[in-house]
């Protein structure tokens, strides 16, 4: 019997053992994933991508997983209840989890809100008679980074946008080239460093890591610009619910980034007004039935919402279809104008034959690309997450191309001066950014990715 016991004894220890082994296979073995997580007024939807779904031969993707939720705890791109917006991004991943079969660690979060702002700045450092080395190449990151005071803020994104040698632009890797000075031009996005403290926090409260933020409007581009486009100059305009954002790009890099707190939740709430409905019913009827150009029958054309409040006895409201046009038309139309009148003020480099890409769930209501149209003057076509051609029909439209943009820029670039995890690494400590602290370290990693 003593025998028999231990017997027993050991092959259970060697089971153990054999079961720990597999654990630990397992965890080596485990696919790393990249999740998305787009947080707007209206929506949060994850996306969540495996490394094999990324294609490099034709620079596509296949997702593995996608989830969305109404939105909670968000009020024109920032967030106003804490629990409810981080309990929507859990149920958002965990709906994607579930698709994809994997477990998510951390994710990165797009944003229209925290008051986007974009600065320029440039750097000339001497050369020394040999060929530019990475070396050169830090030193003038680093007297770039040296100019960046953003008291209050907190960079998202640096990004080189040009070099120069002996003052020649458009060189795009210096490296073994000859000169006498080397110059970089980076642009810097920030955001309200209060906006990103709350962000992180809220992605821990739904017990996932924070890896970092992104503009929303960078990143739909990354989803919905053609290459093309970005060589030639463009603009991507995100019509969010509750921010409209634009990101200006030309010769193939980002030059500029511009919000306004105005979105598609503005003209739910014109609506609900106008015709003394609720904000459901007003997003009900904007949906099926608004437009923000004319059309044809549309006084004699009649449409119902429900009453505001629960009285019983309270009929439907009934109106023309016109007055719905008339109460659109006019926020579209201001959105648009104070969206363009905001990028002449910043002197944003739009080239003169830059077209106009549209994206964003509120970009889909009829009659909004020819607004643009007439408001901007150029070419404007409606924009989808073109580099995820394999999305189902409800995830492949406008609203997605922020999530979509996020795994484009994990898997295929832009990379950056500063890498992400250093600019968010102390992501719920209030510290000023030191852009002289370790700036080869930093700078190593994107010479070594990007060039």
């Amino acid at each position: 019997m003593v025998k028999l016991g231990k017997s027993g004894a050991v092959r259970g220890e060697e089971r153990r053992e054999a079961g720990g082994r597999e654990s630990l296979k397992a965890a080596l073995g485990r696919v790393p994933v990249v999740a998305a997580v787009d947080l707007g007024a209206s929506k949060v939807a994850c996306f969540i991508m495996k490394a094999d779904g990324v294609r490099r031969v034709d620079r596509t993707l296949t997702t593995a997983g996608v989830g969305y939720v109404q939105s909670r705890g968000v009020r024109g791109g920032t967030i106003v209840n804490l629990d409810e917006a981080s309990e929507a991004i859990a149920q958002a991943v965990e709906r994607a989890e579930n698709v994809a079969g994997v477990s998510v660690q951390g994710v990165t979060v797009s944003t229209a809100g925290g008051q986007l702002a974009s600065h320029r700045v440039s750097s000339r450092v001497s050369l020394s008679g040999r060929p530019i080395s990475d070396q050169d190449l830090i030193r003038a990151i680093q007297a770039a980074l040296s100019q960046v005071k953003l008291p209050g803020r907190r960079p998202a994104h640096i990004l080189p946008i040009a070099w120069q040698v002996d003052g020649q632009g458009g060189v795009r890797d210096p490296r073994a080239m000859f000169g006498r000075t080397l110059g970089v031009e980076l642009l810097v996005v920030s955001v309200n460093e209060a906006v990103f403290q709350t962000l992180g926090a809220c992605v821990e409260r739904a017990h996932l890591q924070f890896e970092g933020v992104v503009a929303a409007p960078f990143v739909s581009a990354l989803a919905a610009l053609e290459e093309d486009e970005m060589d030639l100059g463009a603009v991507c305009i995100d019509m969010g619910g509750g921010s409209t954002s634009a990101a200006v790009f030309n010769h193939g890099s980002l030059v500029h980034v511009e919000s306004i707190p105005v979105g598609g939740q503005h003209v739910t709430a014109d609506i609900a007004r106008g015709l003394s409905t609720s904000i459901a019913g007003a997003e009900r009827i904007k949906t099926l039935h608004g437009s923000a150009i004319a059309s044809a029958n549309e006084d004699r054309e009649m449409i119902e919402a429900p009453p505001r409040g629960d009285d019983p006895g309270a009929g439907p409201v009934i109106a023309p279809r016109s007055l719905l046009k008339g109460i659109i038309a006019p926020r579209v139309e201001e959105t648009l104008e104070l969206l363009r009148d905001r990028l002449k003020a910043s002197g944003a480099p739009v080239e003169p034959g830059a077209g106009l890409v549209l994206t964003g769930g509120a970009s889909q209501l009829a009659g909004v690309r020819e607004v643009a149209v007439r408001v901007f003057d150029r070419p404007v076509r409606l924009g989808r997450p073109r580099r995820v051609p394999h999305l189902a029909d409800a995830a492949s439209g406008p609203a997605f191309c922020a999530a979509a943009g996020i795994l484009h820029r994990a898997a295929f670039g832009p990379r950056e001066a500063v890498s992400a995890k250093a600019l968010s690494s102390a992501r719920l400590r209030r510290e000023p950014l030191d852009p002289g602290a370790n700036p080869v370290a930093r700078a190593a990693a994107w010479l070594r990715e990007n060039l």
